[in-house]
């Protein structure tokens, strides 16, 4: 079976990848999995595609296997897009999900439902030998909640409240087919089922 290494060590987004991937006949390997190390590259890139491509690469060329990375965001209108790109540093590294999430409410605080509107996006690169890069994207439209409700999911979820007014914290294994990180995966998925 052809492995595939997945370059995060967010549990998440491995817990994610790896049930979108079960019967596709890829083995989904972490570098944990390999005992590799390597410098993952810092996410500098304001474009997610940038970033997704250049973590690829590196644990492509660390571990000479495909290798599958995804950089994702939140982007909120209100906000002019931001924190976009950088999502995961938003309010600075050092923070936890719980206080990034209350960072962006506090910076929409006074803005109404209605004005509220923003989207997941995310876009997945695969790393495969000869220097092929190909990329997918993947987008989840809804709004930012008043307040976090939820307990599943991670990062911006509790806080990510969808047209039919749940957030992406309350609506458990539909999130594997509903979240922007899975409509870009099913998108890889095709491709790798054709490189399979």
């Amino acid at each position: 079976m052809p492995r595939v290494l997945l370059s995060t060590s967010n549990a998440g987004k491995v817990r994610e990848v790896r049930e979108l991937l079960a019967g596709t006949g890829w083995d989904a390997v972490t570098p944990r999995d390999l005992g590799l190390t390597f410098a993952a590259p810092v996410e500098t890139a304001r474009s997610y595609a940038e970033n997704a491509i250049a973590k690829a690469v590196a644990a492509a060329e660390a571990s000479g296997l495909p290798a599958l990375a995804d950089d994702s965001g939140i982007e909120v209108d209100a906000l002019d897009g931001a924190p976009g790109p950088l999502s995961a540093r938003f309010g600075g590294p050092s923070l936890t999900d719980a206080e990034r999430t209350a960072l962006l409410l506090h910076r929409l605080e006074g803005i109404p439902a209605a004005r509220r509107g923003a989207r997941f996006r995310a876009v997945v690169a695969l790393a495969l030998p000869g220097n092929r890069v190909i990329t997918r994207e993947g987008v989840l439209e809804g709004r930012i909640a008043l307040a976090p409700r939820g307990t599943d999911g991670f990062g911006y979820d509790p806080i990510f409240e969808l047209p039919d007014g749940r957030t992406t914290a309350e609506i458990g294994a539909e999130k594997q087919t509903l979240s922007h990180r899975a409509r870009a995966l099913t998108s890889m998925v095709e491709v790798l089922r054709g490189l399979g």
